[in-house]
């Protein structure tokens, strides 16, 4: 398949890039993958290697919303970690 360059980079620019510069009229002309190759099966996500998470909706109280957002970034997995813990203190006899 020859290499077509955008009319606006000279030859010389054209060789020494890997790739053309992204103009306003190259991103216009530009077409998702799935109208050019039709016939392309479709990205499928593997199975996930590590168990998976239920999501579920539970109301809690907002101060400890509060507590557990005020630890920063992965504040929701920091929840799941105390809940966790409580499990292992609280087994059932």
């Amino acid at each position: 398949m020859k290499r077509r360059k955008p009319e606006n980079i000279a030859q010389q620019d054209w060789d020494a890039v890997e790739s053309p510069p992204l103009t306003d009229a190259l991103l216009s002309s530009m077409k998702p993958a799935r109208k050019v190759h039709p016939d392309m099966p479709p990205r499928v996500r593997g199975p996930q290697k590590a168990p998976r998470k239920t999501p579920v909706f539970v109301r809690l109280d907002a101060a400890v919303i509060d507590a557990f957002r005020a630890t920063g970034r992965g504040w929701q997995t920091k929840m799941n970690a105390a809940l966790k813990e409580w499990l292992m203190e609280h087994k059932a006899a």
